[in-house]
């Protein structure tokens, strides 16, 4: 049976006064939650010579101090819980490769409101009840694919459940059941794509597909433009970590692709600079941090997120919006003094009708000095491009790499399928310093 979606959600629709009044009603709650059931809120709280009852409006906030990825792995792996283990049914796992992984748990009421959340991207992206979503996040620790599972089934649609991998099995359940909806990483879905043209004679366009719910990674305009125009969908930002969530915590609207509206009814964001720690003003360029406003099993006090972004006022919604994420603040590369993001390359690199999105910069150090090389693709129906024409384009992409990000880089071309798939989140940096 359909729904009317606005009264499902009437906080997505509120005023501006509303929200904000939502906010420090349950802001006051978190903090004495946090305060009151974890030891270490309790300790930061005490150190930092503040108290829940200091908070008395918004921008009291200020007052209390950050929580990072190593206070979490600090006190691995539940001391960080707010509610006793009967209490938990679900833990999730941060995706990192280094170090201890941050464990999160969820209560029953957290997984509803997770799925409520995810629901209600869904139905921004212009998902409905009569769709069947092909979810290629994946399954297991990583909150993706379960995130995006209850969430599609919370909207009413028909889940299929692929996960991550397969992806020749991937490609051809797309054709034979027909979704209307994948939720899957953009470099993943660029691998999907190779495949689909494949099976279907060089045009994917004509899949079943009409929205894809790319999240999980930080993703260029270009790269949009791209699996739009190959895969002929719809393509949606989602963003969520598993620290303060999963996906969901912020969505783009079908309306205007122009930023993920941040469901702030459930978390309050803020810019800060990364190096002092100041809050920005709405507009201007930093480090995100959240605090949960309605997590139960684990709330977080201004979590920083590492992700670089800025607000942005709402336009379909009253809730603000993120700008583009940049990169992170801690896989920023330096390169010879120069600030580095691969999606500065990856922009770089879209600008060429030969080149393919997939590629891969290697980090390296000659003597004292570090040194970047940029290894990419050849798309599938250049392979038989001559070499003098291979190293034009490797010529020009160095100088557009100099020009445009201000680093000098090396540059070489590989045939198509040369660069290793992804079958999650890619791996664009390869540091071979750790080597020498």
């Amino acid at each position: 049976m359909s729904t009317n979606l606005q009264h499902l959600d009437p906080m997505e629709f509120a005023s501006r006064d509303e929200i904000q009044a939502l906010q420090l009603e349950r802001m006051k709650w978190t903090l004495n939650h946090a305060y009151n059931n974890v030891p270490m809120y309790r300790r930061k709280f005490d150190q930092a010579g503040v108290h829940p009852n200091d908070f008395k409006e918004m921008r009291d906030l200020v007052k209390f101090p950050y929580t990072t990825k190593q206070d979490l792995r600090d006190n691995y792996p539940f001391d960080t819980f707010a509610v006793p283990m009967d209490q938990v049914v679900r833990i999730h796992a941060s995706s990192g490769t280094t170090g201890r992984p941050t464990v999160v748990g969820y209560t029953q009421r957290d997984i509803d409101t997770w799925a409520d959340i995810v629901a209600r991207c869904l139905r921004a992206a212009g998902a409905t009840d009569k769709d069947k979503i092909h979810v290629a996040y994946g399954y297991g620790l990583f909150t993706g694919g379960l995130g995006a599972h209850y969430g599609a089934e919370r909207l009413g649609a028909a889940v299929i459940p692929m996960s991550g991998g397969q992806t020749e099995k991937q490609a051809q359940l797309i054709l034979d059941f027909k979704p209307d909806v994948i939720m899957v990483t953009p470099s993943y879905c660029l691998t999907l794509i190779d495949e689909l043209e494949r099976k279907m004679g060089g045009d994917a366009r004509n899949c079943s597909l009409r929205i894809g719910v790319f999240g999980a990674e930080p993703w260029s305009e270009s790269l949009r433009s791209e699996i739009e125009e190959r895969m002929g969908i719809k393509a949606m930002d989602i963003y969520g970590l598993s620290e303060v969530m999963g996906p969901g915590v912020a969505m783009e609207c079908v309306e205007h692709q122009d930023g993920p509206t941040v469901w702030e009814d459930h978390f309050y964001p803020e810019i800060i600079d990364p190096d002092n720690g100041g809050v920005l003003a709405d507009g201007e360029s930093g480090e995100l941090v959240f605090t949960t406003l309605t997590k139960e099993a684990l709330p977080v006090i201004r979590y920083r997120t590492r992700d670089l972004t800025r607000l942005l006022p709402g336009i379909t919604r009253n809730m603000r919006r993120l700008g583009k994420i940049t990169g992170r603040s801690d896989d920023m590369l330096i390169i010879r003094g120069v600030n580095v993001f691969p999606s500065q390359i990856e922009e770089q690199i879209m600008k060429f009708e030969q080149l393919s999105p997939h590629y891969q910069l290697e980090v390296n150090r000659k003597g004292h000095l570090d040194t970047l090389a940029v290894r990419v693709e050849l798309k599938e129906h250049s392979k038989t491009i001559s070499n003098d024409l291979r190293c034009d384009i490797c010529n020009d992409l160095r100088h557009r790499i100099k020009s445009m990000v201000g680093v000098t880089t090396k540059v070489s071309i590989a045939n198509c399928g040369d660069i290793p798939r992804s079958e999650g989140k890619a791996q664009r940096v390869v540091d071979l310093r750790a080597h020498d």
